[in-house]
């Protein structure tokens, strides 16, 4: 519905009280449809009928991208005009005006010009959408995800009781018998395909237990492989979380979710090996693994048994009690040393202490007393103190004379000075 037609339905007073009979509204929508005019449409046509002897053949536009169709009328002889004869499946671009019957309240393009799309113009809109896709990034190689090792289930979608189903599913198991497969038949040709395909993809993209996806279809013709190339369906490949295989056809098509896919596998036989290991050849793996790696141990035993052979050849290693005994040898040696040492060096302390005693004895008081001299002390109470002097003594004094052997108690008579001479007389 145009802007026009709106405004022309709130300029009429229309409510609850006063509402439209059907006629007006279907008078309006064939007015608001008529001033569409003449249109270019392009679509798949999915069904033809053109019964002799009518005025008026009956088609059926599929768009190639959405589950959206549109009916068509056309005069007969323009069928039959055509260069080459239109089937279910052709794609073509029509001219016409839209139409509006109000008795039954259906649409319907009136066609007065039909134009079969060539395979030419197909390929050149394939190329200019690769170009766009391209420019996106969407062939990047680094946006594509690696495929899991040993995927536990795996999506196909294919077409029901194909070749391309039973060659990945009979290689596969073959290769991994325990992988799971979870199945979604659709068209793989035919205006249904895209719609059909992307439904599935969405699908299984969902499912979290799906960890890689296949899309599966065996060869072709150009026109076969159309919706491998829509533009739809590579988005959706290129948007979806889960790895995506693509096994379209034989090695010389290429079709553009090749190049969007995670990866291209060039038959549907090749994706069933890209997609799961084989069993015989990882057991085989393993065993050579295991055989490498028995052998690589029995060579590092071999190594450290001749390693140890050698270090027990060794004299230290065949005799280690021999290097004890010469150092205990040695340590005798140095202990009788020592010995020899110490005792000589106490014999000389003790003789020089022998001497020194020799000499605090000669010099010490007793040995003095011993000659015949005394130690005169005065005694003034309980204190004494030696006499040095005769000043020390006045007469009347108290005195002790510690002779050698013992002490006499005297009293000082009096004092008698020394001169020089008496002193030299003296010492003579």
């Amino acid at each position: 519905m145009t802007s026009e037609g709106v405004s022309a339905v709130g300029a009429s007073a229309n409510s609850a009280e006063q509402p439209y009979p059907v006629r007006s509204v279907a008078v309006k929508v064939a007015q608001w449809i008529e001033r569409l005019g003449s249109i270019w449409v392009e679509g798949q046509l999915t069904q033809i009928n053109a019964r002799p002897g009518t005025r008026t053949a009956f088609l059926v536009l599929r768009d190639t991208s959405a589950d959206m169709s549109l009916s068509l009328t056309c005069d007969p002889e323009l069928l039959r005009r055509q260069p080459v004869p239109l089937t279910e499946g052709s794609r073509v671009v029509v001219y016409g005006k839209l139409q509006f019957f109000t008795g039954r309240g259906t649409i319907s393009l009136r066609v007065t010009e039909i134009r079969a799309v060539g395979i030419g113009e197909l390929l050149a809109r394939i190329e200019r959408l690769k170009a766009l896709l391209g420019a996106e990034g969407l062939f990047d190689e680094r946006r594509k995800r690696p495929l899991p090792f040993l995927p536990g289930t795996v999506g196909l979608v294919t077409g029901r009781a194909s070749a391309a189903e039973r060659d990945v599913l009979s290689v596969a198991q073959k290769r991994w018998p325990a992988v799971r497969f979870v199945i979604r038949n659709t068209a793989v040709q035919g205006p249904t395909a895209v719609p059909q395909m992307l439904a599935a993809l969405a699908e299984l993209d969902a499912d979290p237990e799906v960890e890689v996806i296949v899309l599966a279809r065996g060869g072709g013709s150009t026109e076969d492989l159309l919706p491998f190339s829509d533009e739809a369906l590579c988005r959706a490949v290129a948007a979806a979380r889960t790895p995506i295989v693509s096994a379209i056809g034989h090695e010389p098509d290429n079709p553009l979710l090749d190049l969007v896919a995670d990866l291209r596998a060039a038959t549907p036989t090749d994706a069933a090996k890209r997609i799961v290991p084989d069993a015989a050849a990882e057991l085989a793996g393993v065993r050579e693994m295991r055989e490498r790696a028995a052998a690589a141990l029995r060579g590092w035993v071999r190594r450290e048994e001749h390693t140890l052979a050698q270090l027990r050849s060794r004299p230290v290693l065949a005799d280690p009690l021999r290097e004890l005994g010469h150092r205990h040898d040695e340590l005798e040696r140095w202990r009788t040393a020592a010995q020899r040492s110490i005792d000589h060096l106490l014999r000389a302390e003790a003789t020089t202490t022998l001497h020194l005693r020799e000499k605090l004895t000669a010099v010490g008081p007793a040995a003095t007393l011993a000659r015949g001299y005394a130690v005169v002390q005065r005694v003034a109470g309980p204190e004494r103190h030696v006499v040095r002097s005769i000043e020390d003594a006045p007469a009347g004094s108290q005195l002790r004379i510690r002779v050698a052997d013992g002490a006499v108690s005297a009293a000082a008579l009096g004092t008698q000075r020394l001169t020089p001479k008496t002193t030299d007389e003296k010492r003579t």
